[in-house]
């Protein structure tokens, strides 16, 4: 760690205050619920005789010694484990690898209870996408269903993917007295690289290539256990979990299967035990998760190019926690925070080259030298933000941490803040007649920042894809794709769109995308105004747009217009039915409760 931290930068510090006045009621009144559930001590000496041996019937004999009175500390393993998801399958050996490194340190963990974890890989274009969303409120409740029996002193998160890392906080901050970790397994080893999976992709799109060789492409990209080696939305997560301070410095891309990374997730299991109250350094995760920790994660979203999805699960996190983050702060730090990595699809680079060449420390550091981050933060691995500059090591067995890279191995892929990529991150707010929407330009080519073209109109992407490949779409155009809200249908990720308007883009026709979907963290080249609120079910603009009206997508000036007289206009209907089958008819209590996208698109009240 430095010995001096630089005084934060001055907008960083602005929007800091605002959040933390703009939340002061909702968020005292959150730790209140917190300290009130801390004061109650260790919550399974309360518990009935009864109950008590219910909730340790299973245990060795030792631990259900230990655990008859208040002294040891019980470790929650609440995890995402499945066989098909390939950055979850290694999930599978950490309970007993967390179970004997808490044992031998002087606690008991118990396996409290498993989420749902789906892929959106797989559910792509597929009516399986649309529970995609909902699944995040679906894991944070099924994460206080692991945590309500009140055998518990701390908590260990296991998961990685999109939805799923964001539910598993929003649990735990349900219960926020609760120290806790989350425990990833990292990337896969890198394979077919991802320009060149997106090259066929495109040439699949435009009937050059058939479905053997883009399968092959496919399966040469995502081939064994770990994350998908892209930054998009998993690996977001695994960088902001690690600049919030949830994760241990370094773990978040360190690959499975090495010595390296089970002993992090050992050590994790660890900390977490020596942060209960029954310990002298409590640091429960509804304290560590304040204003400086979401306005830390933002900025370093900001400086990565990191998933858009996350304008939604920031959101709904601070929300958990009784922070009232909104866009305008997205909006407001991105003015200042430079890009400071090339990861696909902002770049040739996967997340292996990033963690190769300085990864997380060196983005850190550099960050902090900047005065970007708040460095006054508590985290898993103790206080101040500065122990995250650090590389993990081990020498023979034992893990220790040293200084992590002064400089960038690779300034193609990670760059200081005195000469980043751009001077901000392209995550960019607009608003007009249209609504409010996010814009990620940081893959968009300058020249395609503005386009204003007359607007055609999908009721969901399979319709744009069947008007695309009866060559119906010539000329510059808008591509307006609407009732993908929330309340519409779930707001399921509509990546299938890229490839085609790609080609289009790239015969030299001017396209764009406005929608009130998703495009997440690999959106690409093609401008799109994404999360487009409020949303065409909502009775929003996107509504009332037909065919021909002009559009002006302005990012650069951060507007969204739509050049047209929209008044006296029926709303349009949507032409999909969404009801029913693939489980949706299950999720339409959630459809019918959930908030705009401008609140985190979540199910649960502030």
């Amino acid at each position: 760690m430095t010995a001096h931290t630089p005084a934060i930068h001055p907008v960083i510090a602005d929007v800091t205050a605002r959040l933390a006045e703009r939340s002061a009621e909702t968020r005292s009144a959150y730790l209140a619920k917190i300290a009130a559930a801390a004061k109650e001590g260790p919550a399974r000496s309360a518990l009935g005789c009864a109950n008590l041996a219910h909730g340790f019937a299973a245990c060795g004999v030792s631990d259900k010694l230990a655990l008859s009175g208040d002294v040891t500390p019980n470790v929650a393993i609440v995890s995402a484990y499945n066989d098909m998801l390939s950055a979850h399958q290694p999930l599978e050996a950490y309970p007993a690898i967390i179970k004997a490194a808490v044992a031998e340190a002087g606690g008991v963990a118990q396996f409290a209870g498993g989420v749902p974890a789906m892929c959106d890989g797989v559910t792509q274009g597929r009516p399986g996408m649309e529970l995609s969303l909902f699944s995040r409120d679906v894991i944070a409740m099924a994460t206080a269903v692991a945590l309500s029996h009140e055998m518990f002193d701390a908590a260990l998160m296991l998961g990685v993917c999109d939805k799923i890392v964001p539910g598993l906080l929003i649990g735990a901050l349900s219960f926020g007295h609760l120290p806790v970790a989350f425990v990833p397994a990292g990337p896969m080893p890198s394979g077919l690289p991802n320009k060149d999976k997106a090259r066929v992709r495109q040439k699949f799109a435009e009937g050059k290539v058939g479905r053997t060789e883009l399968l092959q492409a496919e399966s040469a990209a995502y081939h064994a256990p770990g994350t998908c080696t892209f930054y998009g939305t998993a690996n977001s997560n695994q960088m902001l979990m690690e600049v919030m301070g949830l994760h241990l410095p370094g773990a978040s891309f360190e690959q499975p299967g090495t010595p390296l990374r089970e002993a992090l997730t050992a050590e994790a299991g660890r900390r977490v035990l020596a942060h209960t109250a029954l310990g002298d350094d409590y640091t429960p995760v509804g304290e560590q998760v304040d204003e400086r920790a979401i306005v830390n994660a933002v900025v370093a979203l900001l400086a990565t190019g990191g998933s858009t999805n996350h304008t939604l699960h920031l959101v709904a996190i601070a929300r958990a926690a009784g922070i009232q983050l909104t866009w305008d702060d997205f909006a407001s730090l991105s003015e200042v925070v430079p890009l400071l990595t090339r990861m696909y699809p902002n770049g040739a680079a996967d997340v292996n080259r990033f963690h190769e060449v300085g990864g997380m420390a060196y983005l850190i550091g550099s960050l902090l030298d900047a005065g970007l981050l708040h460095e006054d933060v508590r985290t898993v691995a103790g206080q101040g933000l500065g122990r995250y500059r650090e590389t993990p090591r081990l020498e023979g067995s034992t893990l220790t941490w040293g200084d992590g890279p002064k400089e960038s191995a690779d300034t193609t892929v990670l760059r200081g803040v005195e000469e980043p990529f751009a001077a901000d991150g392209g995550l960019r707010m607009l608003s007009g007649n249209l609504g409010r929407a996010v814009i990620k330009v940081s893959a968009v080519a300058p020249e395609r920042h503005v386009v204003e073209a007359p607007a055609r109109v999908f009721g969901d992407q399979a319709e744009l894809q069947a008007a695309f490949s009866a060559g119906e779409l010539t000329g510059d155009f808008v591509a307006v794709v609407r009732f993908q809200g929330p309340r519409a249908n779930g707001m399921p990720e509509l990546h299938k769109l890229t490839p085609p308007l790609a080609v289009l883009q790239d015969r030299g026709q001017k396209v764009a995308l406005v929608t009130d979907g998703r495009m997440s963290g690999a959106s690409g080249k093609v401008p799109a105004a994404i999360h487009v609120s409020p949303e065409a079910e909502a009775g929003g603009a996107l509504a009332f747009v037909r065919d021909g009206d002009v559009i002006r997508l302005d990012a650069v000036a951060g507007t969204l217009e739509v050049l047209a007289d929209l008044s006296g206009r029926e709303p349009a209907q949507p032409t999909v039915d969404s009801s029913a089958g693939t489980g949706r008819e299950l999720f339409a209590a959630l459809r019918g409760a959930v908030g705009p996208a401008e609140a985190g698109a979540g199910v649960f009240g502030v």
